[in-house]
């Protein structure tokens, strides 16, 4: 993968921003993706949103039962480190593309709290980091 800004107008974060949008959309066909939402499964439901049945998913965190739109696939380990941060791309690719026994299904509230979390950690270790580099 490029590590220089490439030739064209793009800045290089923009650039590693498309790229890593391009590996998402992948993500989202990974077949070990699907099995875990099969595995997490718990059938067919009324859709309290909609009214209409549709396949419903348990949280993994609260274990509470949701359709597809109201669930993510989490990465159970993060596919950016939340010590090292962005490590480069065979990284990035090798943890994004995962054995299934990383991944679980979290509902958008409790992904977007272990988001949170992580993206504190992350963001305290960075700044660890940079106060090393001054000192």
């Amino acid at each position: 993968m490029p590590s220089k800004k490439p030739s064209n107008e793009w800045t290089k974060a923009r650039f590693e921003t498309f790229i890593r949008s391009i590996l998402r959309q992948g993500f989202r066909k990974y077949p070990p993706k699907a099995m875990c939402l099969k595995e997490a499964s718990v059938g067919k439901k009324v859709n309290k949103a909609t009214k209409r049945v549709a396949e419903h998913y348990k949280c993994n965190a609260c274990e509470n039962d949701f359709p597809l739109k109201a669930v993510n696939v989490d990465h159970i380990e993060p596919v950016t480190s939340t010590i090292d941060g962005f490590k480069g791309w065979d990284d990035y690719i090798k943890r994004l593309f995962c054995d299934k026994s990383n991944l679980q299904v979290l509902c958008h509230d409790c992904h977007d709290i272990k988001s949170a979390s992580e993206n504190e950690v992350r963001y305290e270790a960075k700044r660890e980091r940079k106060k090393l580099e001054n000192d």
